[in-house]
């Protein structure tokens, strides 16, 4: 079995041009290393250990980990935005199940779609953000 990172070098060796690879590499490819450059960029984010996993935190407050085989990443989302996500994009999201409860959002990172990993840890680190600071990011959209 390959691996996402296998999977992606595969299927960019198959691709012609420049501007089908571009659209693979800025729409449809995710892997560990482009979700947490997507989760530091985001405003005082940190990461830290979380038991096993990695996790990523915004003033000490989790919005996504990471288990450690990097070809998942957990997202907590607010539960309107976790049903939204599972009715459109079955394929590669699923629920996270955590203590026999539905906590958030299991993204397989090789079927992922860029955009939409983007705008969910946008939403999780609005979500657990403190007011003040989700405030002035929302100001600057």
């Amino acid at each position: 079995m390959l691996t996402p990172a296998a999977n992606r070098d595969q299927l960019l060796s198959r691709c012609s041009s420049f501007d089908t690879i571009a659209f693979w590499v800025l729409n449809v490819l995710v892997n560990l290393n482009d979700a947490r450059r997507i989760a530091m960029s985001l405003p005082e984010v940190t990461e830290e250990p979380h038991f096993k996993y990695t996790s990523f935190r915004v003033k000490g407050k989790i919005f996504a980990t990471a288990p450690p085989d990097g070809g998942h990443l957990h997202i907590f989302v607010t539960d309107e935005d976790r049903e939204l996500a599972l009715l459109i994009e079955p394929g590669f999201i699923e629920k996270l199940l955590w203590g026999g409860k539905v906590r958030g959002l299991r993204v397989a990172l090789s079927k992922a779609k860029r955009p939409v990993v983007v705008s969910l840890l946008k939403k999780a680190w609005l979500h657990r953000a403190p007011k003040a600071l989700a405030a002035t990011v929302r100001a600057s959209e």
